[in-house]
């Protein structure tokens, strides 16, 4: 974990433009998310870019961001995640060996999974105090445990009661994914 660094959003904006010239069109929007796109909120130095696409063909999108040196991760985790209690299709890859440290999620543009990314970070932008009680968690929780699957497996439940407090705010709001910027 290391506090918010002030060049992730140059970072992320530079591999936008490089997914965007390799997915063209097929990319309806490439969206800076997860922790590195919170300003203030402490991360693993690691972007989280979510692509949304109308649909996802691994057929043929593999082969359009391997032309690029990009790498489809191989867990099975990588493929399917649950959200709002749906099964939902994903592709997540890996930058070319060597470059800067990412996981570029593809996931369909209406799909529940997308919803939950933009939702999260939005909510943790606009909320100072779940902002800064998630980056205490996380931090705490880095320290005490460091294999990143123990982490994680630790996160879930914990994230799922954060994103409660996010839905009650996105109706509170009335914020929608449309009104994402």
């Amino acid at each position: 974990m290391v506090e918010y660094r002030s060049q992730w959003p140059e970072e992320f904006e530079h591999l936008a433009g490089v997914l965007h010239a390799a997915l063209g069109d097929l990319a309806l929007r490439i969206d800076h998310v997860g922790s590195t796109s919170v300003p203030g909120l402490p991360s693993k130095d690691c972007l989280d870019v979510q692509v949304r696409m109308s649909s996802l063909d691994e057929a043929r999108d593999v082969p359009l961001l391997a032309a690029i040196g990009f790498r489809c991760r191989p867990e099975p985790w990588n493929r399917v995640e649950v959200s709002s209690g749906q099964r939902c299709h994903k592709l997540v890859v890996a930058p070319p060996v060597g470059a800067r440290t990412c996981n570029v999620h593809l996931r369909e543009s209406t799909g529940p999974n997308a919803r939950f990314a933009l939702l999260f970070r939005d909510y943790l932008r606009a909320d100072d105090t779940a902002r800064r009680a998630w980056g205490d968690f996380k931090q705490r929780l880095a320290v005490n445990v460091p294999d990143l699957v123990d982490f994680g497996q630790i996160k879930v439940p914990a994230t799922q009661v954060l994103m409660r407090a996010a839905q009650r705010w996105a109706t509170q709001t009335g914020w929608s994914v449309e009104r994402t910027a």
